[in-house]
């Protein structure tokens, strides 16, 4: 009986045991949380410089198709559908220049701006980032073509 004993002292936590355990995870919450919740910000930022690289090629492959990029009134619409104003894009690829036949908009849910020329380039494409409004620092900061990391 002795072993059946040591088996039932052995079967569950004690109370003590338990608070130091809530106390552990209460004190790594404080830690981590924070770090946790800053992440979804980062990726909104990152999935913004990956959709202006992905434009950025698409223009690329537009401009050698064309021998140029489309202007600013033809907007980046030119690389889903063919432009009917301005320059003519006279080898347009029919199947278009962008995955899914769409612009995507940035991860905060409004158009990127495309610019054409651009001040720091051959064309500036820009998301205004968390707040839709230009400039902005921290998560409201823009996101530009010309100044990905």
């Amino acid at each position: 009986m002795s072993r059946r004993r040591r088996a039932d002292r052995q079967r569950g936590f004690t109370l003590m045991e338990l608070l130091v355990v809530i106390i552990i995870l209460g004190i790594l919450a404080t830690f981590v949380v924070p770090k946790i919740m800053s992440r979804p910000e980062e990726a909104r930022r990152t999935k913004a410089k990956m959709d202006i690289q992905s434009i950025e090629s698409a223009l690329n492959m537009f401009k050698l198709d064309n021998g140029f990029v489309p202007s600013t009134e033809q907007g980046l619409q030119a690389l889903i559908a063919k432009p009917d104003i301005g320059r003519a894009a006279t080898h347009w690829r029919e199947e278009g220049y962008l995955e899914k036949a769409k612009v995507p908009k940035d991860p905060w849910g409004n158009d990127y701006v495309y610019i054409a020329p651009g001040e720091h380039g051959e064309f500036d494409i820009i998301s205004y980032g968390s707040d839709g409004q230009p400039g902005g620092e921290s998560r409201d900061a823009d996101v530009e073509s010309w100044n990905l990391e």
